[in-house]
């Protein structure tokens, strides 16, 4: 199960394991909310806020127009990272009902993807300007080269959020604040109940959108712990491809 913003397409969406070491992990680097998710301020306030309290900053205007993600990748991409990223689009795109198509001349809303050494992080939405997703250069098949991450910032760009932090979480996995570094335990809050929808998919601890078990620990002690052991084989913060699960919603 993944969730996704109201606003957002349904999509659906192929396994890396998780980097053991959660600090080397570069969807940490950029120190962005849970990593990876470039917010303003006021998206964030309302991303984490009770119904209430919410305005529409987060609501419709984040679907991308028919369906589709126009992209602009840097010229300071080589040819090679540039195929891959292109692989990784087709991964959704075959899928799903998103299509990818590059931005032509006179686009002014469109994804920007970016090779700066701050990581893999991406804006949650369509922005209405162009907008920023960034993958910092690695060997293919490595840090934010890895198809799953790149598939994982791009379903960030088409409104996914994260799994650990869906309201219904605590039915699911246990969070450990204790282990978590102190300053970073924001990063394990819920997300509002109105905000965001699973689609009717049971949660999913395989979720190419879910964190690792020792995200953000400060001893080397598991932060998320699942609760259902049955379910103990599937790896949880996994980035090789899409869960079944993924592809189902």
């Amino acid at each position: 199960m993944k969730w996704l913003l109201l606003a957002a397409i349904l999509i659906c969406l192929t396994y890396s394991f998780p980097i053991d070491n959660w600090e080397e992990d570069p969807e940490f680097k950029g120190n962005f909310c849970e990593g990876d998710m470039d917010l303003t301020e006021e998206e964030e306030r309302e991303l984490f806020a009770e119904a209430e309290s919410r305005n529409a900053v987060m609501g419709k205007s984040r679907r991308w127009p028919n369906k589709t993600l126009r992209y602009r990748i840097s010229r300071s991409i080589d040819k090679e990272h540039k195929d891959h990223i292109i692989y990784a689009m087709n991964v959704i795109q075959n899928v799903s009902c998103i299509k990818f198509e590059r931005a032509k001349a006179g686009d002014d809303a469109y994804v920007h993807v970016t090779g700066n050494p701050t990581g893999c992080h991406s804006r949650v939405g369509y922005q209405h300007s162009v907008q920023q997703l960034n993958l910092e250069k690695f060997p293919i098949n490595s840090g934010c080269y890895r198809t799953a991450s790149i598939v994982h910032e791009f379903l960030h760009a088409l409104g996914f959020l994260h799994q650990q932090s869906a309201p219904n979480r605590d039915k699911y996995v246990k969070i450990v604040p204790e282990n978590i570094v102190v300053g970073l335990r924001h990063n394990f809050r819920k997300y509002s109940k109105s905000l965001v929808t699973d689609f009717g998919i049971e949660y999913d601890y395989g979720s190419v959108m879910h964190y690792g078990p020792y995200a953000f620990s400060r001893n080397g002690k598991k932060t998320i712990i699942r609760l259902d052991e049955e379910d103990d084989k599937v790896v949880m913060g996994q980035r090789m491809g899409l869960s079944m699960k993924d592809i189902s919603s």
